[in-house]
C-alpha cells in the first residue's frame, strides 16, 4: 500500500470471543487493607477492577464503540522508515474547507491514543475570528491500528520520523505540532531533526531542568532570585509525588518491557489495572464513565501489534542512541527556529516553574490552568483549543508561520 487509503476499524468476531474468555477466566488478587479510606494508595483497586471486568465481558458493546470510532475521518498509508523498512500508519485527518487552514500534527502518548483529538476536532475548524486547521492523529507505530516494531532500535528518531514523512506525503511540507506525554519528546525531536518543516509546537507535558548560569545566565538569575508562585509550588509538590509514588510504571517499561508485556498480551484484567490506574492517577477528578475506560483499554487490546508494543517506547527511547549527537537529556535545551506554546495544568504528572520552561525554547505563549491533567485534550480540550487559537490567530505571535496559510 503506496496510496492514502480510507480505513476503518473492524475488530474480527473470533478476537471479541477471544476476550470473553479470558475475561471469564479472569482471577483477582485480595485487596489490601487500609486504616485510610483512599485504597488507590495501593495501586487500582480490587473492586474497580471487578467492575470493569464484568462490564467489559457483559456489558460493553465494542461494535458500538467502534462505530463511533468510526465516524472519525481516518485513513492508512505505508511510511518508509530508514533501517526498518515499510510500516503501515493509521491516522485521523480532519481536512478543513479552508484552503488557508494550518496543518497540525497531534501526538498522543502512553497510555493514550489517537482517541484523545476527538474532542479537539470540532474546536478547531475555525471561522471569522479564530484560525481553522488541517489536524492529522496518528496512531504512533506499535499503538492503535499502526503496525509494530519488534526489530531493536527503534527509537524517538524513528517516531519522529514517521510522522514527518507523513505529514510530507499529505501535502503539508510545513505543519505546526501539539503533544503531551510521549508526543511531547516526539515533537521535540521533530523540531531538532526537521525544523525546515516543523515551524512551531504546543505542548501540555512540560519536561525540563534548572536554567544554568553557564548556558542560560538571565533565566539562571530570574530562577535564584525570585520566589515561585503558589502554582509552581503546588507544581513541584505534584512532581515530587509522581517520582516518588507514580512512576513504577516506567522504570518497569524502560528497563524490562518484555516482562511487563507477557502480562499486558496474556490478560484483559492485567491491562485493564495497568491502564486505569493512570487514567485515574494523572487526571484531575475528570469523571471517567466505564464506556470511555473499556474503549480506551480496547484500543490497546485489539491494536494491531498487540497490548505490550506500546511498552518498548520507554526502553528504546531511555536507550538510544545520541540523536543528531544529542542525548535525551539534552533534547530539553533551548531549541531554536521552532515557536513554542505551552500550557501549565495542575494535575500533570511533571510540573515545572516557569523559569524552567523558558530553557526549552523561544516560548511565545504560557498559559496556567486551574484544571486539568495529563490527558489534557480529552479532560480539558477547549483549553488546547483555546492556546492553539491564540497562538495563530491575527494578532498572536505565530500568525503565519506557515509560510501561506495563515488559518483565514
Amino acid at each position: 500500500m503506496t496510496e492514502l487509503q480510507p480505513y476503518k476499524i473492524s475488530v474480527p468476531e473470533d478476537a471479541l470471543k477471544d476476550l470473553q474468555q479470558r475475561l471469564a477466566l479472569t482471577k483477582l488478587p485480595a485487596q489490601l487493607e487500609s486504616d485510610k479510606q483512599d485504597l488507590w494508595d495501593f495501586g487500582t483497586p480490587v473492586k474497580d477492577v471487578h467492575r470493569l471486568v464484568e462490564y467489559w465481558k457483559n456489558g460493553f458493546d465494542w461494535r458500538k464503540a467502534e462505530a463511533k470510532l468510526n465516524e472519525l475521518p481516518q485513513f492508512q498509508t505505508q511510511i518508509e522508515v530508514d533501517g526498518f523498512g515499510s510500516l503501515n500508519i493509521h491516522y485521523v485527518h480532519q481536512i478543513n474547507t479552508n484552503k488557508n487552514a494550518i496543518p497540525l500534527l497531534f501526538s498522543h502518548g502512553w497510555p493514550g491514543s489517537f482517541i484523545e483529538v476527538t474532542k479537539l476536532l470540532p474546536l478547531l475548524k475555525g471561522d471569522e475570528n479564530s484560525p481553522a486547521f488541517h489536524i492529522v492523529a496518528p496512531s504512533l507505530p506499535n499503538f492503535g491500528f499502526s503496525s509494530g516494531v519488534t526489530r531493536r532500535g527503534f527509537g524517538l528518531a524513528q517516531y519522529a520520523e514517521v510522522l514527518n514523512k507523513l505529514m510530507l506525503k499529505l501535502g503539508y511540507d510545513q505543519y505546526v505540532t501539539q503533544g503531551g506525554d510521549w508526543g511531547f519528546w516526539i515533537t521535540r525531536v521533530i523540531g531538532w531533526l526537521y525544523p525546515q518543516h516543523c515551524h512551531a509546537s504546543h505542548i501540555n507535558m512540560v519536561l525540563s531542568r534548572p536554567p544554568k548560569f553557564a548556558s542560560n545566565p538571565w533565566l539562571a538569575l530570574r530562577h535564584t532570585l525570585l520566589p515561585y508562585s503558589s502554582r509552581e509550588k503546588q507544581g513541584i509538590e505534584r512532581s515530587e509525588w509522581f517520582a516518588r509514588e507514580g512512576f513504577g510504571y516506567n522504570k518497569l517499561q524502560s528497563t524490562k518491557p518484555q516482562t511487563i508485556g507477557t502480562a499486558l498480551e496474556d490478560s484483559p484484567a492485567a491491562l485493564l489495572s495497568w491502564i486505569y490506574e493512570k487514567l485515574h492517577d494523572w487526571t484531575d477528578s475528570y469523571p471517567w464513565t466505564d464506556d470511555e475506560i473499556l474503549t480506551w483499554i480496547s484500543i490497546y487490546w485489539f491494536s494491531a501489534a498487540g497490548p505490550s508494543a506500546s511498552a518498548r517506547i520507554y526502553y528504546e527511547s531511555m536507550h538510544a542512541c545520541p540523536i543528531n549527537g544529542k542525548s535525551l537529556e539534552e533534547m530539553l535545551g533551548y531549541l531554536p527556529h521552532v515557536k513554542l506554546g505551552i500550557a501549565h495544568l495542575p494535575r500533570e504528572i511533571t510540573i515545572v516553574p516557569s523559569s524552567w520552561a523558558a530553557v526549552l525554547g523561544d516560548v511565545v505563549r504560557e498559559s496556567e490552568h486551574a484544571s486539568g491533567g495529563h490527558f489534557a485534550a480529552w479532560e480539558v480540550p477547549h483549553v488546547i483549543a483555546e492556546d492553539l487559537q491564540a497562538m495563530f490567530r491575527r494578532d498572536g505571535p505565530c500568525y503565519r508561520a506557515v509560510t501561506g496559510r495563515d488559518g483565514y
